[in-house]
């Protein structure tokens, strides 16, 4: 099977979790963190060229711990997609705010800007932009509206590690950036996640409330949680750091060999397979194609190639049982278009070329029946 996504790690990575498990030095309360929590955010805070970098342990506490940040409580409202992993309305609902789902576009899966300023009322706190699959929203008009209407911006860059806007790196635009190390993103900790921003202020906030608002002691200031990442999970992203740019190099060619192949089925069966602009940069995290009918049916036909063919997300946010109960009915035709046409192909570090033929040629046969 070629699995949608799979973790690169070799003797680096072992080496250093080893080392741990020696010095017996799993995790540690302590306010910076340990020696390999810092480390890490050392490196991620070169990489982004932010100010401050907070390792927590994973892209739900992250974002969780920027609402928490910024204040964000009950009556407040948090503008995102519904077109997303459940995790980014999840923070909001834990903050105790409420979740108005935005529509997305339909070329890049990334929030609606005209949409979302229609939805934006006085009680609008917050807005997150997801730049689902690594492709990076409109940032500087969403950046625009953020500040007409005083509406601080927090930035999913979960599955964007590596992309760019205007050359610069997702995550560093809002308030906040929060990305996700689980084991299928492009840089993994097993399970882990952080926080980037440049403010001072917000940084020690993110300190106290990953380790249960405390500074000295029991002395808790804020309300926090347990969000700390252990010193094991730090010693493998870490080492993924060292590697990064070469993950980043190998989804890039796989990616860009998927679409030479895929360019002339594309052209003639009616497939929108994922183009980068001269602003937008992709990290490739999820190579995502949208089909105009049987979506399904090639996915299956795919997955009995062993391929492992995803679609990312159906159903959206506001369609799940919990959303559907909490907020009620949302008019997001581009999201539910999205969901029952958009399949993600494998294109990860551990792909071949071998491999990458064999998904544009499986596809190919697919669409033809």
């Amino acid at each position: 099977m070629i699995a949608i996504n799979k973790p690169w790690m070799d003797e680096q990575e072992q080496r250093e979790v080893v080392s741990v498990l020696q010095e017996n030095a799993l995790t540690t309360a302590a306010r910076d963190g340990g020696k390999r929590v810092r480390n890490f955010e050392s490196q991620m805070k070169s990489y982004l060229g932010v100010k401050h970098v907070l390792a927590v342990n994973s892209g739900t506490a992250a974002l969780h711990a920027a609402l928490l940040a910024l204040d964000i409580k009950q009556g407040d409202e948090v503008l995102l997609p519904s077109f997303t992993f459940v995790a980014t309305a999840n923070a909001v609902v834990a903050a105790g705010a409420k979740p108005v789902f935005v529509d997305v576009k339909r070329d890049d899966s990334t929030i609606d800007v005209s949409d979302l300023k229609s939805k934006i009322t006085k009680k609008s706190k917050v807005v997150i932009p997801v730049h689902l699959y690594g492709h990076p929203a409109d940032m500087d008009e969403i950046g625009e509206l953020a500040d007409k209407h005083s509406i601080k911006v927090v930035e999913d860059a979960c599955q964007s590690l590596g992309s760019t806007f205007k050359k610069k790196q997702t995550g560093t635009f809002g308030a906040m950036g929060c990305f996700s190390m689980y084991a299928s993103k492009v840089l993994t900790a097993g399970e882990g996640g952080a926080v980037a921003t440049d403010s001072d202020e917000l940084a020690d906030k993110i300190k106290m409330i990953r380790n249960h608002g405390m500074v000295e002691g029991y002395d808790t200031r804020v309300l926090g949680l347990n969000l700390r990442l252990p010193e094991l999970s730090a010693a493998v992203a870490k080492i993924q750091m060292q590697k990064l740019a070469k993950m980043l190099e190998l989804r890039r060619r796989n990616s860009e060999l998927l679409s030479k192949l895929l360019l002339p089925t594309a052209q003639k069966r009616g497939i929108k397979i994922p183009q980068e602009t001269a602003d937008k940069k992709f990290n490739w995290y999820l190579y995502t194609v949208a089909f105009e009918g049987k979506r399904d049916a090639i996915k299956d036909a795919l997955v009995k190639e062993n391929i492992g063919a995803t679609v990312y997300y159906n159903p959206p946010v506001h369609k799940t049982p919990f959303y559907m109960q909490l907020v009620g009915k949302a008019k997001l035709p581009s999201t539910e278009w999205a969901a029952d046409h958009v399949l993600s192909l494998p294109v990860h570090p551990q792909v071949t070329g071998d491999d990458i033929e064999r998904i544009a040629e499986s596809t190919t046969k697919a669409l033809e029946k």
